[in-house]
């Protein structure tokens, strides 16, 4: 027999988005539970320095920035617990939802903070080289590669306005691409080809990356592999941003709840409890409801409101 946990609000994820809401959740007194889910701390656990989040804290790691918000929220007395949810039961309150460990979480309430992953290369020199010259956000690490070659992966939207975006900071700007026709939207592309014919920006299609080579402390070149007749290409730079697309960790909700493109949809039209789902109770914040933006201060701001959210419906309905 499982063992059982109850509390009235279940927080699934432990990124900005989930330990902002259980803040906001224990400060009022609703005695969260957060479940850290497998990767402890969110994707900023894997980010070497943070410029952009708007602190006194001057270069501080995406590991340490995690550690702030861990002790902030331990000091409320929020339970944490290292578990990963693999089933969901959500037809009826309470909500029943069973962890890895084998433990049932009772709850009135759910905020589900889960996060979305990159798409990666599948290369092993691309873990080799993470945090070392690989990105997979541009406004998150670009300024470290001021006036320097970098490299963008990519051919959807992301891809062209990280190419884009870092044509203003870096001093030369390569987007690689597998195919010959971009996904992106038009107005981009004319962006982009504006940036080539002033020489800011080139282009190379028809490849994919073959390997990433560096030293032991950084990345200094990667290999390039022509789909045309299978020839390599040695190309030197300081950075590769990939920019292949995400996939929100939604996998357990996907046929529970109303998604798109495995994103889960929130009630951004009502009043009163925006960050809501199609079902009642069981709220989203952060990447998992967010394909736009992506940064650690939206996914607060948004773990914030879903806890109000939360706690608002809560009164409401006398739990």
């Amino acid at each position: 027999m499982n063992k059982t946990k109850k509390t009235k609000i279940l927080i699934i994820g432990s990124g900005p988005a989930g330990y902002t809401a259980a803040l906001y959740a224990a400060r009022a007194n609703l005695d969260p539970i957060i479940i850290t889910g497998l990767n402890q701390g969110g994707q900023l656990m894997n980010t070497t320095e943070i410029e952009n989040w708007p602190t006194t804290y001057s270069n501080i790691s995406g590991s340490d920035l995690m550690e702030l918000f861990l002790s902030n929220v331990k000091k409320f007395n929020t339970e944490i617990i290292i578990d990963n949810i693999i089933n969901a039961n959500l037809k009826k309150r309470p909500f029943i939802l069973t962890g890895d460990s084998g433990t049932d979480y009772i709850c009135e309430s759910v905020i589900i903070a889960t996060g979305s992953s990159p798409k990666k290369l599948g290369l092993d020199s691309e873990e080799e080289f993470l945090g070392k010259g690989v990105s997979y956000c541009a406004t998150c690490d670009g300024m470290f590669y001021k006036d320097k070659n970098v490299v963008v992966i990519g051919g959807g939207n992301t891809a062209i306005e990280d190419a884009l975006y870092l044509s203003n900071i870096c001093r030369n700007v390569t987007l690689v691409h597998r195919h010959d026709k971009f996904r992106a939207e038009p107005i981009l592309l004319d962006r982009i080809n504006n940036k080539v014919s002033k020489n800011i920006i080139s282009i190379r299609t028809f490849y994919t990356i073959n390997k990433i080579e560096g030293t032991e402390d950084k990345l200094t070149n990667i290999v390039l592999l022509s789909s045309k007749n299978n020839s390599l290409e040695n190309i030197a730079t300081d950075g590769v941003f990939i920019a292949i697309g995400h996939n929100p960790n939604t996998n357990i909700f996907n046929d529970l709840m109303k998604t798109k493109e495995g994103y889960i949809i929130t009630r951004k039209d009502d009043k009163n409890f925006q960050t809501m789902t199609s079902i009642e109770g069981i709220f989203a914040a952060g990447d998992v409801q967010d394909n736009i933006y992506r940064q650690a201060i939206t996914s607060s701001g948004t773990g914030c409101m879903a806890a109000l959210d939360a706690q608002r419906w809560l009164e409401k309905n006398d739990v």
